[in-house]
C-alpha cells in the first residue's frame, strides 16, 4: 500500500497535491508459524537502490505497526538488515555484530511478529554494536535499557531467533490486553511492546 505524507504530516493520498511529499511502502509483517521468521538472515554486499527501499521499507512498516525495531526477516527477506527507532533516533544497522556487552535488565518485550502477547525476558542492559549503514560505512553503536533491548531483540531476529526462545514455557506469555488490566493503561498505550 502506498501512501503519500505531506510535510506538514497530513497524509497526501487525497489531496491532489504532492507538493514535497514523500512516498511510504507498509509491507505486511510475518508473524509466528510462517518458516521464513526462522531463517537465518544472509549478509549484505550490495549496498544499492535495493537496500535503500528495504530500509525505508522496514522503517515505514515498523512506525506504522508501531513498534521499536523490524527487521528484514519480519518481512520474509533473509537479509542481515534491520532498523530501530528509540526516542526518536532512527538506527539502521547492516550487518550487525554485538562486540561487547555487560549488565542484566529484566523487562517487558513484545514482538511484532507474535502481536497481542509480551513476556519477561532477560537481555544485556548495556550492548556495543558494530555494523554498516546504508551506503557500507562502518558504524557503531552503543546503548543501554530500551535501545540495547531492541537491538538484542532485533539482532536475534536475523538468526532466526525469537523472544520466546528464552522463555521455559508459552504460559509465560502474557496477553496485551490482560497486562493492561492489571496495570491500569490503556491497551494502546502498550501496543509499541507487542
Amino acid at each position: 500500500m502506498r501512501r503519500h505524507q505531506l510535510a506538514d504530516g497530513r497524509d497526501g493520498a487525497n489531496s491532489g497535491t504532492d507538493l514535497y511529499s514523500a512516498a511510504m511502502t507498509i509491507q505486511p509483517i510475518i508473524t509466528l508459524g510462517d518458516p521464513r521468521l526462522r531463517r537465518k538472515g544472509e549478509p549484505v554486499d550490495s549496498f544499492g537502490r535495493y537496500l535503500h527501499e528495504l530500509l525505508d521499507d522496514l522503517t515505514d512498516t515498523m512506525r506504522a505497526a508501531p513498534g521499536v525495531g523490524l527487521a528484514a526477516p519480519q518481512l520474509g527477506v533473509p537479509l542481515q538488515a534491520c532498523v530501530i527507532e528509540v526516542s526518536g533516533q532512527l538506527h539502521e544497522l547492516v550487518n550487525p555484530t554485538i562486540v561487547r556487552s555487560e549488565g542484566e535488565d529484566r523487562d517487558l518485550e513484545g514482538c511484532l511478529s507474535l502481536p497481542g502477547y509480551v513476556a519477561y525476558v532477560t537481555r544485556k542492559d548495556q550492548i556495543w554494536v558494530v555494523a554498516q549503514n546504508r551506503h557500507g560505512k562502518r558504524v557503531k553503536l552503543n546503548g543501554r535499557a530500551l535501545l540495547a533491548r531492541a537491538v538484542q531483540h532485533e539482532l536475534d531476529h536475523l538468526a532466526g531467533k525469537l523472544y520466546i526462545d528464552y522463555l521455559d514455557s508459552m504460559d509465560e506469555l502474557i496477553p496485551v490486553g490482560q497486562l493492561a488490566d492489571d496495570i491500569g493503561a490503556e491497551e494502546e498505550e502498550l501496543a509499541p511492546l507487542a
